[in-house]
């Protein structure tokens, strides 16, 4: 039996719910669909900057109960933002933004995790890509413990084009890298800040290294390889917070 609550599918139903701007996290369409309607779909998620995958019948069929006619939209429990806008109404309301990037972070839990965090220390938002990121699904919304209805999300195309934009509007970007010399606590954090983790397999791509502005490494004595990516962004969001509050 499907769990049919956070889906819709039908070729019709699908591709209405996409027109009208309901928010939707990914759609899978059904492997080997061709023609007219194909076509249609994969426009109109360009368009709207939602996520298609292409998977097996039998991975559409565990997910509905019902008639899926090739096609099945997951809604989001959750409003995406883009930063473009964000960005602008954080300045304005006088306050110096705190986000945090996440590049690869798929686990759900470890995606509430640092959601609940984020919005406890005073982040503003956390900034993912469209491809290759968590959903803002009942698990994750479970794992933030609500902060995922409390702090914005921004799905953007290109977290390249993203991580140009917030260097462009006067934000430092600091990427963790266990390769990195300087400690996180030897940074300043008082100013414009955004956090750029990655998954805990990969860790950040070179290319989003590379466009930072500084890296930083959170020291370890033990033998443990690395922290978990949502322990690491506690750490990370509390030295920022400890700073900006610390009289100078």
């Amino acid at each position: 039996m499907g769990n049919d609550t956070s889906c819709i599918y039908g070729r019709h139903p699908v591709t209405e719910a996409i027109r009208s701007g309901q928010t939707i996290d990914k759609v899978l369409l059904q492997q080997g669909t061709r023609g007219e309607f194909e076509k249609e779909i994969r426009h109109l998620c360009k368009a709207a900057g939602i996520p298609m995958q292409v998977v097996p019948r039998e991975k559409l069929s565990q997910l509905v109960s019902g008639n899926h006619q090739g096609v099945i939209a997951l809604v989001s429990l959750g409003t995406y933002y883009a930063l473009e806008d964000l960005l602008p109404n954080i300045f304005e309301r006088s306050q110096t933004p705190l986000l945090v990037l996440l590049d690869g972070v798929t686990d759900v839990r470890n995606f509430g995790a640092i959601a609940r965090t984020a919005e406890c220390m005073g982040a503003q938002a956390l900034v993912v890509p469209q491809k290759g990121s968590a959903l803002i699904n009942a698990d994750a919304m479970k794992a933030s413990a609500g902060a995922l209805s409390k702090i914005p999300v921004c799905r953007e195309r290109s977290l390249s084009k993203a991580v140009e934009l917030l260097q462009q509007s006067g934000v430092r970007v600091y990427a963790s890298d266990l390769q990195a010399e300087q400690c996180v606590f030897e940074l300043d954090f008082r100013h414009p800040t955004a956090f750029l983790l990655g998954s805990e397999g990969a860790g950040v791509s070179p290319a989003l290294l590379r466009q930072a502005d500084a890296r930083f490494i959170i020291p370890q004595s033990g033998e443990t390889d690395s922290l978990n990516v949502s322990v690491a962004a506690g750490m990370m969001l509390y030295e920022a917070i400890k700073q900006r509050l610390t009289k100078q």
